[in-house]
């Protein structure tokens, strides 16, 4: 197994950065859909976060792609990763709170982890994978409480459209390492974003009529933060603190954005979440650290002190 490596002092700091970057994502989307409609959100959110990208892109000097069929590609991941995910968490958050969404969202590790080891050989599910896999479901159906489980509601089908956006997601992770792995990551993203904007433009003319620019300075406020700062710039960090902590040590930022999320949302919006709900998410964050393997790492030194971390 490939040694985990240690976060440096930048990695950790820029680790908590990405997650109070994305934890207060929530709250923005939020507010924008106080006026915005969902699919011209999501709209708003592909198109400046695009434009951002491709800047990168120039910037720093690095081909764009020719290929048709990665152009496909991109398309498919765009609707993968941003179409609808973003949508379905949007209109979620419309009759979810905030901060049960973020914990929610955390489930996304655990559908990526399963979708992964469906369709690659080299990531079929280990003992303790099958184990961090059963405790991420427990945790979510924990979170969503049981009562869903006997009543279905407009707030079930919230929560399970957030749950399909995870899964999509998860959908996503593979799809990127079988299409677009050979790609620098700024290009992948640039690309990612043009096929949700291509494919949200026509959506949200049809849905949600022609797109309004006469918003609340609070919406603007908004919708900048969640596409410029929440979806450009947060890729951009992502990628610098995989470079640097490597995947799994990336898996924590995870486990930091619920906490920003239920604060956020507790101060701004007065939200106040079920006991469950944390009760869930420990055990979400229990699955997600077996996953990660530092729970296995710990048992194995309690075992033989002497024995090096594998």
């Amino acid at each position: 197994m490939t040694p985990q490596r240690t976060l440096s002092r930048r990695a950790w700091a820029e680790l908590l950065l990405l997650a109070l970057i994305w934890g207060c994502s929530f709250l923005s989307i939020r507010i924008a859909l106080n006026e915005v409609p969902v699919v011209t959100a999501v709209l708003h959110r592909t198109f400046w976060a695009m434009l951002v990208l491709w800047a990168a892109v120039w910037w720093l000097r690095l081909p764009i792609p020719r290929d048709p069929r990665l152009w496909a590609a991109f398309l498919v991941m765009g609707l993968l990763n941003n179409v609808i995910p973003f949508g379905l968490m949007a209109w979620g958050q419309l009759h979810v709170e905030t901060g049960l969404t973020s914990i929610l969202n955390a489930a996304t590790a655990i559908f990526g982890v399963v979708v992964a080891a469906l369709v690659f050989p080299d990531e079929r599910l280990s003992a303790h994978r099958v184990l961090g896999v059963a405790l991420g479901f427990l945790g979510v159906i924990l979170a969503i409480g049981p009562e869903a489980l006997t009543g279905f509601d407009l707030r079930s089908a919230a929560q399970l459209a957030i749950l399909g956006g995870t899964l999509s997601y998860g959908l996503a992770a593979s799809w990127a390492r079988l299409r677009l792995g050979h790609l620098p990551p700024q290009v992948a993203a640039a690309g990612m974003l043009t096929g949700s904007t291509v494919i949200l433009l026509p959506a949200a003319l049809i849905i949600d009529g022609p797109v309004q620019f006469a918003l609340q300075p609070v919406t603007w406020v908004a919708i900048a933060y969640f596409a410029l700062f929440a979806t450009a710039g947060a890729y951009l960090l992502y990628y610098r603190v995989l470079a640097m902590a490597g995947s799994g040590n990336l898996l924590l930022v995870t486990l930091i954005i619920p906490p920003v999320a239920v604060i956020a949302g507790a101060l701004v919006l007065n939200e106040r979440l079920h006991a469950t709900a944390y009760l869930g998410f420990a055990l979400l964050a229990l699955g997600l650290l077996t996953l990660n393997g530092t729970l296995r790492w710990r048992r194995k030194r309690a075992i033989d002190p002497a024995r090096p971390a594998d």
